[in-house]
């Protein structure tokens, strides 16, 4: 189940707001939520359920054992790394077994006929989130949880389960136990999840069709100026579908006692590769930041050292989003640009205007958004070809072809505008006027209406991070 359906929308979380208000006490509170978050994943596979279940026991045992021998570093340290092994272990079976096997079978002529492994909806996310509940308490950054069902909440919990943003049990160690729901957080939280659901069923929607289209139809009927098109949408599509479900969970967390973390910061407004990572899903980078970069040395090493420190990070990051070949490179892409931009061009960037500065990130940023966006390698390289071999449109037989495309390049405009940071709320004025904030609930509710007809209306809602 996604948020951007009816069934969500005017079935499940009505009744899951319903009865979880019906409830004064904070354990049946609890229990309302971590019943619905697992009825929510088992409504997409309910075979799978089972395995986030255990993962998330072995996060409880392993944190009891290191608690038990908080004073005994060696035994602390054995539970600690078999715990870390048991859940990237799962991680590494479900995503990336079948890749490794199927280049091996490339190398080797003929894979082990073994049956094909079903992805677990949303397993880096749930895996990533109970990594930091594992590190930060052997860190002793956090206290253990005793509660199996608690930690169950914190790692099944439905706004953030299918697509992040990834929430460290830092954030909510305290709201899981103690928490106060409000009229405003729900206004409030409610507010956000329908700017969200805008941003995912009226502009992520809206673009991928024109980037779909133009990959899926004659190179030669659309030119360089379309496939330059198709990227700049695909980049429209894909930071209104992950940034406007990360709206959502923020939202629909906030509807229910929770503050997590922003996750986006108008990373298109970007000067700098830099600034746009410090922007871009800000729970993952971080995450990276915390648990890899900085155990590997960050660059309190020699340069050397650094530049394999950014490699394997970056590499790292690519990998996580999909166990494919484009997915390494898109990594590895990053890695290279970051580098050179903190030897070189740093200095350089920062004595350009601005405008420059957004023009050369949002250059490279598109272009990699092409290497992420097309698994097939040959896809990919006639695509980056169409792109900068500077061939003719043939717009007539394009129109006649598939008016959609035509249709796809207005949200292009739209888009544009609506990244930039003055849009992110949509108030009207001073928001202590009651007038405005009357005015206000009002044009969310226009908007809400608008999204339930787009909805209606089409059957078509790809989700970009559903399976990561």
């Amino acid at each position: 189940m996604v948020f951007s359906t009816l069934p969500f929308v005017y079935g499940f979380f009505p009744v899951v707001f319903l009865l979880y208000f019906a409830w004064k006490d904070r354990v049946w509170r609890n229990a309302v939520l971590l019943v619905a978050s697992l009825v929510f994943y088992a409504w997409g596979e309910p075979r799978l359920l089972i395995l986030m279940l255990l993962a998330t026991l072995a996060a409880y045992v392993g944190g009891l054992l290191i608690e038990r021998w908080r004073d005994e570093p060696k035994r602390k340290k054995a539970v600690f790394i078999v715990t870390v092994v048991l859940l990237t272990a799962n991680l590494f079976v479900f995503k990336y077994l079948d890749f490794v096997l199927d280049n091996l079978g490339l190398l080797l002529g003929g894979r082990p006929d073994l049956p094909a492994i079903t992805l677990p909806i949303g397993i880096s996310f749930y895996t990533f989130q109970i990594l930091s509940y594992v590190i930060d308490l052997y860190r002793g950054k956090v206290e253990v949880q005793r509660n199996f069902f608690y930690l169950a909440l914190y790692v099944s919990f439905f706004p953030q389960l299918i697509a992040g943003p990834i929430v460290r049990y830092q954030t909510v160690e305290d709201e899981i136990r103690v928490r106060h729901e409000s009229l405003d957080d729900v206004a409030a939280g409610m507010r956000r999840f329908i700017q969200g659901l805008a941003k995912k069923v009226i502009m992520a929607n809206g673009a991928a069709a024109l980037a779909e289209t133009v990959y899926a139809g004659d190179p030669a009927l659309y030119g360089t100026a379309m496939y330059w098109a198709a990227a700049v949408a695909y980049s429209m599509q894909i930071y209104f579908d992950f940034s406007g479900y990360s709206d959502m969970a923020i939202g629909l967390g906030r509807v229910f006692g929770f503050h997590f973390l922003e996750n986006f910061d108008h990373p298109y407004v970007s000067v700098s590769i830099t600034d746009f990572w410090r922007r871009w899903h800000i729970s993952l980078s971080t995450w990276f930041r915390d648990y890899v970069y900085i155990p590997l040395g960050g660059n309190r090493v020699d340069r050397g050292r650094w530049v394999v420190n950014i490699l394997i990070v970056w590499g790292l990051t690519g990998f996580w989003h999909g166990a494919q070949w484009n997915f390494l490179l898109w990594g590895l892409y990053y890695a290279v640009l970051l580098l050179v931009e903190k030897l070189w061009l740093h200095k350089l960037l920062d004595k350009l205007p601005k405008f420059v500065g957004w023009l050369y990130a949002m250059f490279f940023v598109v272009v990699g958004w092409v290497l992420f966006d097309l698994t097939d390698l040959s896809q990919l390289m006639a695509a980056l070809g169409q792109m900068f071999c500077f061939r003719p449109t043939d717009w007539v037989g394009m129109a006649a072809a598939d008016m959609s495309v035509l249709y796809g390049l207005f949200f292009i405009p739209l888009g544009l505008v609506w990244m930039l940071p003055m849009p992110r709320r949509l108030r009207m004025g001073d928001p202590e006027k009651p007038g405005m904030l009357v005015l206000d609930d009002l044009l969310h509710l226009v908007l809400a209406g608008v999204c339930v007809i787009v909805i209606v209306s089409s059957k078509y809602d790809p989700f970009i991070y559903f399976r990561f």
